[in-house]
C-alpha cells in the first residue's frame, strides 16, 4: 500500500511539475505569433480549445459525463462557472498582450504574487485565518509591488491583472467540483460564441487574420487549443493526487522559467527596482510555502491577550 501511494505521489508531481513547465515556456509559443492582434490570438485560443476538448471527450466516450454533471448543476454554479470563464479569458488576453508587448518580465512577477493574493481571497470571502507568517509573507509582497509603482511611477497593472483574475478564478473553482474535462470544456462553452462572433466580424469587414494568412501561423493559432488545454488537464490531474502544500512549491516553476525567458532570451530590461521587488516576493513565496510546517509554526510569536480591566 506504502508502495503504491508512493508511486501516485510520483506521479502526481510529474503531472503537476509538467503543467507548471509548460506554462512556463508558454511565452515561446506565443511570441511566434506577434504578428497576429491579440484579440485574435485569444479568440482563437478559446475556439481551438473548445474543439480540442469536444475531440477529446469524443475519443474518451465522456459525453455522457457532461450530461451528467450538466443535470446536477444549480443555476448558482453555473453563473459561477460561466463568470470562470470570463475570469481566464481575463487572465489569457493580458497574458498574450503582455508577451508580444515584450513584457514578460512584468507577466511572471504576476504569476509570482498569484499565490499571495489567492491567500487574501481566502481571507476576504472564506474567512480563512492567516497565522504570524503568512501575514508577513503578504506585506514582503504588497511592499515589493509598492517599491515597484513608486520607482516607476505606474501600477503594475499586468501583474496584478494576471495574479487577480487567476485568484479569482481559482476562487470560483475552488466552488465548484467537476471533472477535469467537463469543467474546461464547460468553460470554453461559454466563451465561444463570443470568440466566434468576434472572428466572423473582423472576416465579415475584411479585417481578420485568415484573410492573409501563411499555413505556418494557421498551424500556430490551431495549436494554441492544445498549448492550452494539456496544461491544464495536467494540473487538474495531478493536483488531485499531491498535497496542496507541494502544489504550492511546484507553482514556482513557471514564473521563474518566464523570468529567465524574459530576461535571457528576450533581452528584457530587468532594473535594480525590479529586483528588489522580486526579491522580496520571492522571499515571501519562500515563507508563504513553509508558512504550515511544524518548524514555522513552532517559531512564530504567540501574542498573549491582555485584559481590558486593569
Amino acid at each position: 500500500m506504502e508502495e503504491q501511494r508512493t508511486k501516485l505521489d510520483s506521479h502526481g508531481v510529474a503531472y503537476t511539475a509538467a503543467a507548471y513547465m509548460m506554462w512556463g515556456i508558454l511565452p515561446l509559443y506565443w511570441k511566434l505569433l506577434e504578428s497576429v492582434p491579440s484579440g485574435e490570438i485569444l479568440a482563437y485560443r478559446i475556439l481551438w480549445s473548445f474543439i480540442f476538448m469536444i475531440l477529446l471527450l469524443a475519443f474518451s466516450r465522456s459525453f455522457q459525463k457532461v450530461k451528467e454533471q450538466w443535470k446536477l448543476m444549480t443555476k448558482g454554479q453555473i453563473v459561477a462557472l460561466a463568470g470562470a470563464s470570463i475570469l481566464i479569458s481575463i487572465n489569457w488576453f493580458v497574458y498574450i498582450w503582455a508577451v508580444n508587448a515584450n513584457l514578460v518580465v512584468e507577466a511572471s512577477l504576476g504569476y509570482y504574487v498569484n499565490p499571495l493574493i489567492s491567500v487574501l481571497l481566502g481571507v476576504i470571502f472564506l474567512k480563512e485565518k492567516l497565522n504570524f507568517w503568512q501575514l508577513i509573507a503578504v506585506l514582503l509582497a504588497a511592499v515589493g509591488v509598492g517599491i515597484l509603482t513608486f520607482q516607476y511611477g505606474t501600477f503594475p497593472w499586468i501583474a496584478l491583472s494576471l495574479a487577480l483574475s487567476f485568484g479569482f478564478y481559482g476562487l470560483v473553482k475552488k466552488k465548484l467540483t467537476l471533472d477535469p474535462k467537463v469543467g474546461l470544456t464547460l468553460e470554453t462553452l461559454f466563451v465561444t460564441p463570443v470568440a466566434l462572433f468576434y472572428v466572423l466580424f473582423l472576416f465579415a469587414n475584411g479585417n481578420g487574420i485568415l484573410m492573409d494568412v501563411s499555413l505556418l501561423t494557421f498551424i500556430l493559432l490551431a495549436g494554441g487549443g492544445i498549448v492550452t488545454a494539456v496544461p491544464l488537464l495536467y494540473f487538474a490531474k495531478g493536483a488531485q493526487r499531491i498535497p496542496l502544500s507541494m502544489v504550492g512549491f511546484l507553482q514556482y516553476i513557471a514564473p521563474t522559467i518566464m523570468l529567465f525567458v524574459g530576461t535571457v532570451m528576450f533581452h528584457e530590461p530587468f532594473s535594480s527596482s525590479q529586483l528588489l521587488t522580486f526579491m522580496l516576493i520571492w522571499i515571501g513565496s519562500i515563507i508563504f510555502s513553509l508558512s504550515k510546517t511544524k518548524f514555522m509554526l513552532s517559531h512564530q510569536p504567540r501574542f498573549k491577550k491582555e485584559s481590558s480591566l486593569h
